[in-house]
């Protein structure tokens, strides 16, 4: 019998190593092909010359004080934007994990609408509200667009879900008695906290951190429109040195250097979900949750409610105000204009750019489902190095510098058989490359919770592992995929840096129309990226509307 078992268990072994190399193998080639090789051509381009690499270049570029002034403040910046959202969203964090409250269920769709918006909408946002003629301007004759406030509001409003999700996850599942009992033995109710709760709670916190750190690191559409020619990120300078200079090897330089800080912030990201990961499992999974009682609980829903309204539903409030504020008095003239192709901006009416993105998000969004799943089900299998290495993998699209990818499919995918740069299929390619990650982390956590002894059931009784995943995971994980595609197609529609380089200009994308019309002058293309903005934020609201009636607790990290 034990000889049966140990014949039995090298060669289980045997295969299940083969199906996780199997599911791997697609998603690998994938991002081989349409991530790594694209960087790697835009790397080469800027620090190869005659067929000779010139690292000397990289010192010689970090010397230039522009440039140190560059880095220092995509740094400083990123560490002010994660500390200030952490401050005001890590309260609404506690309130959608232990309130119970009318409305809940919309109100979580509507703090998470910012996070799914493209950037060049949240900085249009923050334009109509803080900007030259907004709304602060015309009341108090406030303008904060030309300082750093502006841009920390911003990256506060597009973060604000990341907290919410992330730590608000994590605490739902936390067993408030033992907090209580702390209290009951003489605590106070910070010190119960304190020395409970927050323990419990900083793995969460700390990757929610890392991903804000992330996000603002590399951020572009906000800081372009609202940093002027004062404040530049990363992002934002590798794009000028590439659209405006066309200095490749000052580009190369900066995207080396993107690539090395946003390896090390995912590496100790991986760290903090593993920590996390484990505090789940020593933790009650039950949740207490109630309506507020006290005066106290009743004060701090109103505080978050009322932070909600001002910091996030005013800038898209204020959005659609100005699409509807046109010369003659309210109305719909610069939707109308919309349907117009006289302004010379587009070689088709603005209004094309709709049809456009839906139809690019929906193919981007079935690859992305189709990579991220079979790379969330290999992740399943086991951990390891090389499974954390491949997880990794799928994450650096979120930080590596998307202008780098766009312009890099320009370059390298220009020869058979991979000469696609004349092929609508680049942009959904450049698409789902965003959306990939999203699938994973949605997919991940519930395929974990799938009980492995069903899977190996059916292998025992001879059941393709094709058959298995059929059979048996699909039914489980059907809610989850069908949320992570929702997120696959909210991302893709509104993802620019990549596109902004790619999109032809008989088929431009919803934020490229909109950054196009954003750079002439002029009230009627300014009133037409108000509306084109509306548009895009309406359907990823109803997008985030239908994720929420589907979702339930357990179902991934967003």
């Amino acid at each position: 019998m034990d000889l049966a078992r140990t014949e039995v268990a090298p060669r289980r072994s045997r295969k299940e190593s083969a199906t996780r190399m199997g599911l791997m193998a697609l998603p690998v080639a994938f991002f081989a092909v349409f991530f790594a090789y694209p960087v790697a051509a835009i790397v080469a381009r800027g620090l190869k010359i005659d067929g000779a690499w010139r690292f000397g270049r990289i010192g010689e570029v970090l010397a230039q004080s522009d440039i140190r002034h560059v880095l220092w403040f995509t740094t400083w910046q990123a560490l002010a934007s994660t500390a200030l959202t952490l401050l005001i969203a890590l309260p609404g964090a506690y309130v959608f994990a232990r309130f119970d409250f009318r409305g809940k269920q919309v109100l979580r769709a509507v703090v998470t609408v910012p996070f799914v918006l493209p950037t060049v909408v949240v900085g249009t946002a923050f334009l109509a509200l803080v900007g030259r003629g907004g709304l602060l301007d015309q009341l108090w004759g406030v303008r904060l667009d030309t300082t750093l406030w502006a841009i920390l509001l911003a990256h506060v409003f597009f973060n604000y879900a990341v907290v919410v999700r992330t730590v608000g996850g994590l605490w739902s599942q936390l067993d408030p008695r033992q907090e209580e009992a702390a209290r009951m033995l003489g605590a106070s109710r910070f010190a119960a906290w304190r020395r409970v709760t927050l323990p419990a709670l900083s793995p969460a916190v700390a990757a929610a951190a890392l991903m804000v750190f992330l996000f603002t690191f590399t951020s572009f559409g906000v800081v372009q429109i609202l940093g002027g020619p004062t404040f530049s990120t990363l992002e934002v300078e590798i794009y000028r040195q590439t659209s405006e200079i066309f200095d490749l090897a000052t580009a190369a330089v900066l995207t080396i250097v993107q690539f090395v800080a946003v390896g090390a912030i995912l590496a100790v990201h991986a760290w903090t979900v593993r920590r996390r990961e484990t505090v789940l499992r020593l933790v009650a999974p039950e949740v207490t949750v109630r309506r507020p009682r006290g005066a106290g609980q009743w004060a701090l829903l109103g505080g978050v409610l009322a932070s909600i309204l001002v910091l996030l539903v005013l800038p898209l409030g204020v959005l659609v105000q100005r699409s509807l504020d046109a010369p003659g008095g309210y109305g719909f003239a610069y939707y109308k204009a919309l349907t117009s192709a006289d302004s010379g901006i587009f070689l088709v009416a603005p209004i094309a750019a709709i049809g456009n993105s839906l139809e690019y998000a929906l193919a981007a969004t079935a690859i992305a489902v189709v990579i991220g799943g079979l790379a969330a089900a290999a992740l399943t299998r086991r951990t390891g190095r090389l499974v954390r290495g491949f997880d990794a993998l799928l994450m650096l699209p979120l930080g590596v510098s998307a202008v780098t990818v766009g312009f890099g499919f320009l370059i390298a995918l220009d020869e058979p058989p991979l000469d696609l740069r004349s092929s609508w299929i680049l942009v959904p390619l450049a698409q789902a490359l965003v959306g990939v990650p999203f699938v994973v982390r949605t997919m991940l956590p519930v395929l974990r919770a799938v009980d492995g002894r069903l899977r190996e059931a059916a292998a025992v009784l001879g059941a393709s592992p094709w058959r298995v995943w059929r059979e048996v995971d699909l039914p489980l994980v059907r809610r989850a995929l069908l949320i992570a595609a929702g997120f696959a197609f909210a991302v893709s529609l509104g993802e620019f840096g990549a596109t902004v380089f790619i999109a032809r200009p008989d088929n431009p994308t919803l934020p490229v129309a909109v950054a196009r019309l954003l750079g002439r002058a002029g009230d009627l293309n300014y009133g037409q990226a108000m509306a084109l903005s509306t548009i895009l934020m309406v359907v990823c609201a109803v997008a985030l509307l239908l994720l929420e009636r589907i979702r339930t607790d357990r179902t991934g990290e967003f």
